[in-house]
């Protein structure tokens, strides 16, 4: 593994933990595998030496693959902004913040009254956020419920366009959707080499916990990977409903998501920024609901802040 860099951080493991839990997730990875859909995930991870089962979906990855996919993604990354004096250097012992994402009510500021919300409130947000200096990139913060949601991310990316400066990130949802927003921001980058010099914006894609990638988020990474653009693998398992009930054992479960991704990432282009991710979350027996400000969330956001670390590779855990 790379060499560790953590500063002064909060400690929830010790360095013999993360080694136990990094052998667990490659059990898991080696022995069980993770379900992962369609015919070019097959054909990438086939190339690899993965053993592929095409009846089940199921992808056994051998070690080396994941601890080289784990060695070559890059510590430190540019996240550039429309406004250069904005860029984000991704690197160790930086933390850098941003907005929760993608609610689909509002809050009206003018009648105080909770509605759906529209491509002009996103716009409107994402020109506030654009005003805060401690929000260092913008993420998507609410969806325009006032679209189609088969098309939604265009028209989200095109309100962000127009009322941000800042790098952000954001999730395209398909094939189509991410060739289209990779168009979309080669005209404001002037052009395919300026962004891959400066990539304005981070896609990202969500493992269904647990262990499966659908073959649409399979198609982002490898779009969002051949364009250039930093690509985050962001786990969101709930403890006891998609995932273990333990803590351990959910991290195990979204280690080896994550991981999966990350594999894919850098089989389709070695070397290309990618981050680390979870909103992973406990479930609650009660009500039903995977509570956002729980304990377990913020107990998860850390440990999984030093599985990153420990990795010497970019995360990013969500809360509030």
């Amino acid at each position: 593994m790379n060499e560790n860099t953590y500063g002064l951080n909060f400690h929830f493991f010790e360095e013999e933990d993360l080694n136990a839990m990094h052998l667990a997730t490659l059990d898991v990875m080696v022995n069980c595998g993770v379900r992962i859909y369609g015919k070019r995930a097959h054909e990438i991870l086939s190339s690899l030496g993965c053993t592929v089962d095409k009846a089940t979906n199921m992808v056994k990855f051998p070690a080396n693959v994941v601890n080289d996919a784990i060695d070559s993604a890059p510590s430190h990354f540019l996240q550039a902004a429309r406004d250069p004096n904005k860029d984000v250097l991704v690197k160790p012992g930086k933390v850098t913040y941003t907005n929760f994402n993608t609610g689909v009510y509002f809050q009206d500021p003018y009648t105080g009254k909770k509605r759906t919300a529209t491509k002009t409130d996103l716009g409107d947000v994402a020109r506030f956020c654009d005003a805060i200096d401690e929000i260092e990139e913008f993420t998507v913060a609410i969806a325009s419920e006032d679209y189609p949601e088969i098309i939604r991310p265009l028209h989200d990316a095109e309100a962000v366009f127009n009322n941000t400066t800042k790098h952000f990130g954001h999730d395209t949802g398909n094939l189509l959707n991410t060739k289209y927003f990779i168009k979309m921001l080669e005209l404001v980058a002037g052009g395919k080499e300026n962004l891959l010099k400066r990539p304005l914006s981070t896609t990202c894609i969500c493992p269904n916990s647990p262990l499966e990638i659908h073959e649409d988020a399979v198609d982002v990474l490898c779009e969002s990977t051949l364009a250039g653009l930093p690509t985050e693998v962001l786990s969101m398992a709930m403890t006891g409903a998609t995932s273990p009930v333990t803590i351990p054992g959910t991290l195990i479960v979204t280690n080896a998501e994550i991981l999966a991704g990350i594999v894919i990432i850098q089989a389709v282009r070695k070397g290309n920024p990618c981050i680390y991710g979870t909103s992973t979350t406990m479930m609650d027996m009660r009500c039903t609901t995977s509570p956002v400000g729980a304990p377990e969330h913020a107990m998860i956001g850390a440990a999984v802040a030093e599985l990153g670390q420990y990795y010497n590779i970019p995360t990013d855990a969500g809360g509030a």
